[in-house]
């Protein structure tokens, strides 16, 4: 958790990626705590995290129901050389079939209700004739032996009325989504998304679309960070670019940090003479500490008046490492969404070298083969080498050179 010390301060010691983390977590826990909820549609769900738990009112399926066209049988009416039997009246979907006579098979549609009596379908194919009959018409077909349950969806064989069908906590996805529509219910209670007020500062950065003067930038972390909070389904506010005067920056987080749930600022953290937000802090219960990683080492955390504050490095790679490393997980493990990234494993396509002492993150593009290709090299600033990653590259402490064809985890973007 961060310093109680009544004014910001420098830790010397590199604290690990999992203490960092865990701080982070316990900053925003206030945050989650606050409950704010809201009931909303199925349609304004997508991508929030579930409040409470959600149990089955319905099961799924609801009643058995046939797995193909095809028809539906009493099994002890097949013996083991098939047998004609009579065709009742077709079953479609979405209707309810009389029960199902002794030495009869119905024809009937995948989806539709299994007639009570039938245990099991045969499919059209295996069938003799293998079509169903004009409509009207009754006859006979032939069909082999099936064992009971063929081509049958028990009722409740998905979830059973009464189960667990969503956890709290859970990020709601099209596929949960799709369950909740399933089970009849047309609205959930969801998190309210956190609002963020996102500071970029520096007097060497530049709005995209002005001039450019000599030794000045354009600014992306605005951008950057923007883009993965919002698809992270955060609301986000821009405050602009600041420059690197320490007073404005007060004034501005004392005028627009008061209505947000976290200030996240870009730059001003390392051991620079000209470290604006490391200034902004000085009567802040803030930290400034650098964090065993590589890119994005040095981290501010704490509260400025009282609204919990991440200062992110400047470096554009660094500032959206530190995004996915510690804002993002954090949010998901309290509130459930963002989803969190799952690793997985590839093998290396080059050799690569890290230091030892840090946790390199590297981009990468994770290729059909299984394989990853490292883009770009380590630096920090290589914006082409990040657009062209679809996958961040885990190298852990203690791993100073990694060969090609050694595996490692990664993380898709």
């Amino acid at each position: 958790m961060t310093s109680t010390h009544p004014h910001a301060h420098h830790d010397s010691r590199a604290r690990s990626i999992a203490h960092h983390l865990a701080a982070v977590t316990e900053l925003l826990r206030p945050v989650a705590a606050l409950a704010r909820t809201e009931s909303v549609p199925l349609s304004k769900a997508l991508g929030r995290g579930l409040v409470h738990d959600v149990m089955a009112p319905l099961s799924l399926p609801p009643f058995a129901n046939s797995q193909m066209d095809g028809y539906a049988i009493r099994c002890s009416d097949v013996p083991d050389g098939g047998a004609a039997l009579s065709i009742a009246a077709p079953v479609p979907a979405g209707t309810s079939a009389p029960p199902l006579g002794e030495g009869m098979a119905a024809p009937i549609m995948t989806g539709a209700m299994m007639p009570a009596g039938a245990d099991a379908v045969v499919p059209i194919e295996r069938a003799i004739p293998d079509h169903f009959p004009a409509a009207g018409e009754g006859g006979t077909v032939t069909l082999p032996a099936t064992a009971p349950g063929t081509f049958v969806r028990a009722a409740g064989s998905d979830i059973a009325e009464g189960e667990a069908a969503l956890a709290a906590g859970t990020f709601l996805g099209p596929a949960q989504l799709g369950l909740l529509a399933a089970l009849g219910i047309p609205e959930v209670t969801v998190n309210v998304p956190v609002t963020v007020l996102l500071v970029a500062t520096g007097d060497e950065v530049v709005e995209p679309g002005r001039a450019l003067p000599a030794g000045k930038i354009y600014d992306s972390n605005g951008t950057l960070l923007e883009a993965a909070m919002t698809q992270a389904g955060l609301q986000v506010r821009r405050a602009g670019i600041i420059t690197d005067n320490p007073d404005e920056l007060r004034k501005l987080l004392r005028n627009q940090g008061a209505n947000a749930d976290l200030i996240v600022t870009t730059g001003g953290v390392s051991k620079g003479a000209y470290e604006v937000v490391r200034q902004a802090m000085t009567d802040q219960p803030v930290d400034f500490m650098h964090v065993e990683m590589q890119p994005g080492g040095p981290q501010g955390i704490g509260t400025f008046e009282g609204t919990p504050f991440l200062g992110f490095p400047g470096n554009p790679v660094s500032c959206l490492v530190s995004f996915e490393m510690f804002l993002r997980p954090a949010l998901s493990a309290l509130l459930g969404a963002p989803a969190p990234r799952m690793p997985l494993r590839a093998r290396l396509h080059q050799p690569l070298t890290s230091p030892a002492h840090k946790h390199q993150v590297r981009r990468g593009t994770l290729c059909a083969d299984g394989t990853v290709r490292l883009e770009g090299g380590e630096s920090s600033h290589l914006m082409h080498a990040l657009a062209a990653s679809n996958a961040l590259v885990h190298v852990p402490v203690g791993v100073s050179a990694l060969a090609a064809g050694d595996e490692v985890e990664v993380w898709m973007l």
